[in-house]
């Protein structure tokens, strides 16, 4: 059986999600829903807010990002999250692997079926 494209996507997202997080991080901390407006932005890294709560907190609890609780003037406190060191060293290890990965595949899939 061949998997459709929104099986595709999903597996893809899911090994790389977290990443697209801590890059997002990386110029600062920002709030849960602007992560999420960005990520959901062109609706291919992520669909809905859904995942992202739960990945957040999977992040936290492994020492990548870090958060605080910041007052709000349209309505309750808001928690922030930062990269931890942790984070940014994960981000560049998954950089140093993403560009060869993707690069194979890039090659892989431009190359011509043996006839």
């Amino acid at each position: 059986m061949v998997a459709g494209e929104d099986t595709i996507l999903s597996n893809l997202r899911r090994g790389a999600l977290e990443y697209c997080v801590l890059a997002l991080l990386r110029s600062g901390t920002s709030y849960g829903l602007d992560i999420a407006r960005v990520l959901n932005r062109d609706g291919v890294l992520m669909r809905g807010e859904g995942t992202l709560y739960p990945l957040l907190a999977r992040l936290r609890r492994s020492g990548l990002v870090e958060t605080t609780w910041q007052e709000s003037a349209a309505g309750p406190p808001r928690r922030y999250y930062a990269l931890t060191p942790e984070g940014e060293r994960a981000l560049d290890a998954f950089a140093r692997t993403w560009r060869p990965f993707r690069d194979a595949v890039d090659a892989a899939l431009l190359t011509e079926e043996p006839s």
